[in-house]
């Protein structure tokens, strides 16, 4: 992988665990030569995660909504920065540009994109490894959901297999790395579609 895409919140959170992770993951992408895709944000965990990669002499790219730049939450200090009227326009090119997807804790905004990415996933418009960094049992009841939508019929076991999970950077980047696409679309081919 040359870039990943971390989604996180614009907040930092009340435990100091996540503030710590986001500049243990801004010093592995570096590590890894991996250039930080995001959304351009200067705020919270998406400002310690890129200021930690420019910092140690790593890249990032952010890609920011004209009307949240005006708002000054932008990060100046970038490699890159990519002006976009809407938040569509954001979220697909920051999917474009990247080469894998990590998942911090973060609210609304993380987990609309998170559940987008599975959505495209599912849907065969990529096949890119989907990580959720489960960092102090933050995505435990998330995880338990998804496995109950799997339960009662909701969501197929293939598409479960969409996400990769870990509390542990190291591990994620490992199994993001052996990520094999799942056949997510197969069974639409047995019915014909």
């Amino acid at each position: 992988m040359e870039s990943v895409l971390v989604y996180c919140g614009a907040s930092p959170g009340t435990n100091p665990v996540y503030r710590e992770t986001a500049e243990a993951l801004g010093l592995a992408l570096v590590k890894r030569k991996i250039r930080l895709i995001y959304g351009g944000g200067s705020l919270g965990l998406m400002g310690v995660v890129s200021n930690t990669v420019m910092k140690n002499g790593g890249e990032a790219t952010g890609i920011i909504p004209n009307f949240l730049d005006k708002m000054e939450v932008g990060n100046p200090d970038l490699t890159e920065i990519h002006r976009v009227d809407t938040m569509h326009q954001r979220k697909s090119l920051m999917q474009e540009l990247c080469d894998g997807i990590i998942t911090l804790p973060g609210g609304f905004g993380s987990m609309d994109e998170l559940f987008e990415i599975l959505t495209w996933a599912q849907l065969g418009l990529h096949q890119k490894p989907i990580g959720l960094l489960n960092i102090n049992g933050f995505y435990d009841p998330l995880i338990a959901q998804i496995d109950m939508m799997v339960k009662e019929g909701f969501l197929r076991m293939e598409n479960r297999g969409l996400m990769v999970i870990s509390d542990n950077i190291e591990d994620l980047f490992i199994k993001m790395e052996n990520y094999e696409p799942v056949p997510v679309m197969k069974w639409l081919e047995k019915k014909g579609i």
